[in-house]
């Protein structure tokens, strides 16, 4: 047998060295070329560097002045300290953001109007319903103004402060004495300001809980809220507390508030910040986006509406009885209601769709109109369904707002809402949406309030109680959306309109039979932007309600002339 030999370690094999490499041992890595420059060379290479790498610059924001692109405070579209896009000088992460906004509108219109006890100034007038024709005018100016805390690119602030101060001067002109004003000395003209604060809120990040800045945030103060996609339940800016964050790398927003509510100015319809409410909203929801397909999303809400102003005796600005409502015995009332809701917003491929539906629980201590105490059973339900062809989109959509069918039997099945301002069918540019119908009593209970959808006999939707003894509502219609221009859209929509029932209605006037057609309500409009941005805005609009047998037999069947409204609105934003 032959002896093996032990083993033996491997010598390192030698790797050429290249042109321009220093020798190194073995796994040692090669130095860089600088590394083994002699001092002076050093020196001498570092001089060679062009400017911009060697010139220290106060910080990464203003990198973009020595590229030449210098602040220029007055045009938002270039770099500004006053709209956030470097910090507030002395700070590494504090910044200060501005936004100046005019709103202004020229409203003609024509829509019942009440003759009071003191007629018009024609002789011989002496109709419920009186010359229709008004005309109405406003300015709104508002401030918003914040400072904030954090790098906010990839997450929310650390800290944020708001402060929105408003003011706003509004005239009117209509043909009936004691309509403006209570008392008919004040003639059929009015002129009126008010000053307000539209948002003064603190913001406070709590934590982040992902690596992807899923968060939680605290706000406290006066601060605007929407309580779904579209604004049918509750968009107001209240004070109040709200916990609200995200989760699953945004895939899930939530929001928790408690909202005391204020009265609105009556002929502004801003922040009366001297008339806190007995009036609460608790809410809780959770949007989830992509489900059940990409691009969809869905809502899940309860909310509660505490209203404890039954001793309460209340007038608006202009003299109007509001709290308790001047219907039925005109006496006040407690009450209390939870919403429960379901809604979807988003597209289906090219189809675009929005959903709402929602159930009220609740009761009423003592209801005017039914003269008893009331438990509260009620549903809404609305969707809108478009399509896109090209630069044009085609919709159609229906509501429907339940009534109530026998307002003596103890339940109150009329729906109503909390504080709405819907964006649908239309919106502000239909007649049905942005007028505020006066119904009896001298206009003291309105049929449907101004930017509201719902028939829901209030004494006033910004000062009022909710009431669920009402008629309902039956919408459908359609539309069609131009993009003209780049910078010009014509909006189009058409809608019938018919109550759910008109037991109620029949009660209060006394009068059998009404029909529950309230007609056909047909509105075009146009928006303009003439620099393609949202600086310039400006909105003109048309609608007229061709009324139905139902409309005709409340508001005098007697008057030729349709009711209609024009919009004119410029709005203008720094």
């Amino acid at each position: 047998s032959s002896a093996r030999s032990a083993p033996t370690r491997a010598t390192p094999r030698r790797t050429p060295r290249r042109p321009g490499r220093d020798e190194t041992s073995a796994g040692e890595p090669p130095r860089r070329a600088e590394e083994t420059r002699p001092p002076e060379r050093k020196r001498r290479f570092a001089n060679e560097l062009p400017d911009y790498e060697v010139v220290p610059l106060p910080d990464r924001w203003r990198i973009v002045e020595n590229l030449g692109v210098n602040e220029r405070w007055y045009d938002p579209y270039n770099q500004s300290t006053l709209k956030g896009d470097r910090p507030i000088f002395g700070t590494d992460d504090w910044f200060f953001q501005l936004e100046l906004i005019y709103d202004g509108i020229v409203e003609p219109r024509a829509i019942p109007t009440p003759t009071g006890v003191a007629g018009d100034q024609r002789s011989g007038e002496n109709d419920l319903f009186g010359n229709a024709n008004q005309l109405v005018t406003a300015h709104t100016f508002l401030a918003d103004l914040a400072i904030v805390q954090g790098d906010t690119t990839f997450k929310p602030p650390d800290w944020e402060f708001r402060i929105a101060p408003a003011i706003n001067f509004n005239y009117a002109e209509v043909n009936q004495l004691g309509v403006l004003k209570v008392d008919p000395r004040e003639g059929n003209e009015r002129f009126d300001y008010h000053a307000t604060l539209q948002e003064a809120f603190v913001d406070k990040h709590l934590w982040n809980k992902s690596d992807r800045y899923d968060f939680d945030s605290i706000r406290i103060g006066i601060q605007p809220f929407n309580a779904d996609f579209r604004g049918f339940l509750f968009e107001s800016q209240e004070p109040g507390v709200r916990w609200f964050g995200n989760a699953w790398n945004n895939r899930v927003q939530y929001n928790v508030a408690w909202f005391w509510r204020l009265n609105k100015d009556t002929n502004s319809g801003l922040n009366d910040l001297e008339s806190l409410r007995d009036d609460h909203v608790v809410l809780a929801n959770v949007y989830y986006q992509d489900f059940p397909v990409l691009g969809f999303n869905v809502e899940a809400l309860f909310a509660a509406n505490i209203n404890r102003e039954g001793d309460d005796k209340d007038f608006d600005d202009n003299s109007n009885l509001v709290i308790p409502a001047p219907v039925g015995l005109g006496l006040g009332h407690d009450y209390e209601v939870y919403y429960i809701g379901f809604a979807g917003d988003g597209h289906w491929d090219r189809l675009n769709l929005t959903f709402q539906l929602y159930g009220a629980l609740g009761h009423d201590d003592f209801n005017s109109i039914a003269q008893s105490s009331q438990d509260i059973q009620s549903f809404f339900a609305a969707f809108e369904a478009s399509y896109d062809i090209d630069w044009w989109r085609i919709k159609g959509f229906g509501l429907y707002s339940m009534g109530d069918d026998d307002p003596f039997d103890d339940t109150a099945t009329g729906f109503d809402t909390i504080f709405d301002n819907p964006f649908f069918a239309g919106a502000t540019t239909s007649f049905w949406q942005r007028q505020q119908i006066p119904f009896v009593f001298g206009g003291g209970v309105i049929l449907s309030g101004q930017n509201s959808i719902v028939p829901s006999l209030r004494s006033s939707k910004g000062e009022g109680q909710s009431n669920f003894v009402n008629p309902g509502l039956w919408q459908v219609g359609a539309g069609a959306d131009f993009d003209i221009l780049p910078e010009l859209r014509l909006v189009t929509n058409v809608s019938w309109l018919a109550f759910d029932s008109t037991q109620v209605l029949e009660t209060l006037r006394q009068q059998s039979d009404i029909d529950r057609e309230i007609g056909w309500d047909v509105s075009a409009g146009i928006i303009y932007r003439p620099l393609f941005i949202n600086n310039v805005i400006l909105r003109a609009s048309g609608a007229v309600l061709l009324p139905g047998s139902g409309y005709e037999e409340l508001f005098d069947e007697r008057i030729s002339d349709p009711p209609y409204s024009v919009l004119v609105n410029l709005t203008l934003t720094y």
